[in-house]
């Protein structure tokens, strides 16, 4: 049997753990999604894939996650690229 769970329980359990965790902002649904989303697009998840889990109707709506994940690289670039030695 399959427990449903509600928008009230489920930041319940987010307040919980990350209380317990020491976190000091708290960790909403919304983020979390967010943060497991620009994950996934950052692992090299395709967008097909990563759509059905989303909750967004369209793959194009999944375009805020990969321009997260262009910036974390451009950082991640920019930090390797000035140790090259020139």
């Amino acid at each position: 049997m399959e427990e449903e769970y509600t928008d009230r329980g489920i930041r319940k359990i987010l307040a919980k753990y990350s209380e317990v965790a020491g976190m000091t902002q708290n960790l909403s649904p919304h983020k979390l999604r967010h943060f497991l989303l620009t994950w996934l697009k950052k692992q090299g998840i395709d967008d097909a894939l990563i759509q059905p889990y989303s909750g967004h109707e369209s793959r194009k709506s999944l375009e805020v996650y990969s321009k997260l994940a262009i910036t974390d690289a451009q950082e991640e670039y920019n930090e390797v690229i000035n140790r090259f030695p020139i």
